[in-house]
């Protein structure tokens, strides 16, 4: 008898089928494509956004489930999430993808600023952590989640110092999930980019900028929102089972560590 090879064996089928996967921030830019890319592999998607009417056309277009919420507020959040667990019938990834990027001097950042940006990228994933995990352990079938950080958690940058900080929380939380999860059979994996050609930085972003950044990469070019959906697809898949508590680059070789 002769045995298929791994490329035969992963073309006999999506790799993702049937998985039940929440995309928390998913209604544009990584993670519309991540939910999208789930989708084509298989997947049945919940989709998580504060932009309502967007978020339900998005999903709409990929036949996937939407529901509105705001991830400052853990009422909504605890509700939000659990309808899409139910919708779905139960939950084998969540993808935090939430997450918001401003820029401020270090001596000029004010308490407010701080703690909204830490309430969005890193205190809204720890609930969703919390509440997706123990529906996971719940069930007793293992589960994966994967969590949106930064190249900026792991080496900074002049005027992101709340927003490189909250990405670093980002980091050190998926590691302790990780660490304490790991016997529920959950593994817990985050994708740190560089800079990714999304719509949230087009206004200010110009064609000098595209080229300096472009040129800090071995590769000569930026991220496309694909180049990371890609690499979330594998955390999500039975290909990364043995691989967790790592902050995965994807960032054109602009940081190799």
């Amino acid at each position: 008898m002769t045995l298929p090879t791994v490329t035969e064996s992963r073309l006999q089928g999506p790799r993702l089928l049937g998985k039940k996967i929440v995309v928390a921030g998913g209604a544009r830019g990584i993670g519309a494509e991540i939910a999208r890319r789930c989708a084509v592999e298989g997947a049945e998607i919940s989709v998580l956004d504060r932009l309502a009417e967007e978020g339900s056309a998005f999903a709409a277009g990929i036949g996937c489930h939407f529901v509105p919420v705001d991830l400052t507020d853990e009422a909504s959040t605890r509700d939000a999430l659990g309808e899409a667990i139910a919708a779905l019938d139960g939950i084998d990834v969540l993808v935090n993808n939430a997450g918001i990027l401003r820029f401020s001097p270090l001596l000029e950042i004010s308490l407010e600023e701080w703690n909204t940006m830490f309430a969005i990228n890193t205190t809204a994933m720890l609930l969703t952590t919390q509440i997706a995990a123990r529906s996971m352990i719940e069930a007793g079938t293992g589960g994966k989640i994967v969590n949106l950080a930064s190249m900026a958690g792991k080496t900074g940058g002049a005027g992101q110092g709340h927003y490189a900080a909250s990405k670093a929380a980002v980091i050190a939380l998926t590691r302790v999930t990780a660490l304490e999860l790991g016997a529920s059979g959950i593994t817990a994996n985050c994708i740190c980019p560089g800079y990714v050609l999304t719509d949230m930085g087009a206004a200010t972003r110009t064609e000098a900028d595209v080229a300096e950044w472009s040129s800090y990469s071995p590769l000569g070019r930026l991220a496309e929102p694909s180049d990371v959906a890609g690499v979330a697809a594998f955390l999500a898949s039975a290909d990364s089972d043995y691989m967790t508590g790592q902050a995965v680059n994807v960032t054109g070789g602009m940081i190799m560590h």
